[in-house]
């Protein structure tokens, strides 16, 4: 039997997103993710969920806001070079924002609270690269401004990470940062085809 979430005991819907009535938010889909050092497992499918999600958004009138991480020259994450930009695959359209960010929440130093709030939309559904930080944090940043994320999971990927002597594999941290998210911050579903 499955221990309740902090959301059922908080009174909290569960309800996914409407697509159509929902603000898309694409997190670091940066070419960083896709070679070298910080290279993602899974991330080829995640990023071909993202592209999907992101033509149904813009088919469906879904406002759209993209998020690119900055962490200067010489960095995986400089968006002055390639290696930082956003990937072609889900590159902004014309009109759509773009919100570069230097923290893990990509609310925090950024306008991104102020095109969320102009675009009218309470809920969110958020995607992106790396499922245990920047998705968590910037679904957690949502929820503590009073919106509702929903976080779309095959639509964003991670990687193993080191802890106490031992390797947690990619899929453990990904299935253990939505977890995060579900307890509390946010509703999330397997894939787009959960979204009405």
């Amino acid at each position: 039997m499955p221990r309740t979430t902090l959301r059922h005991l908080n009174g909290l819907d569960d309800t996914p997103a409407k697509l159509a009535d929902s603000t898309l938010v694409l997190v670091d889909y940066q070419n960083t993710y896709t070679t070298g050092v910080m290279e993602l497992d899974g991330w080829q499918d995640a990023l071909d969920a993202a592209a999907r999600l992101l033509a149904r958004a813009r088919e469906e009138g879904a406002k759209v806001i993209h998020v690119m991480h900055d962490g200067g020259p010489g960095t995986p994450y400089d968006i002055r070079a390639e290696i930082g930009q956003i990937h072609r695959s889900v590159a902004p359209a014309d009109g759509e924002p773009v919100v570069v960010k230097q923290a893990p929440d990509s609310f925090v130093g950024t306008d991104l609270g102020d095109h969320v709030d102009a675009a009218g939309n309470n809920d969110l559904v958020v995607i992106g690269f790396m499922t245990h930080m920047c998705v968590t944090f910037t679904a957690q940043g949502a929820f503590l401004r009073g919106n509702r994320p929903t976080v779309v999971a095959d639509a964003c990927a991670t990687r193993a990470l080191p802890v106490t002597g031992l390797e947690v594999d990619a899929r453990q941290v990904h299935h253990s940062a939505l977890a995060t998210v579900a307890d509390l911050y946010g509703v999330v579903v397997p894939s787009q085809s959960s979204l009405t």
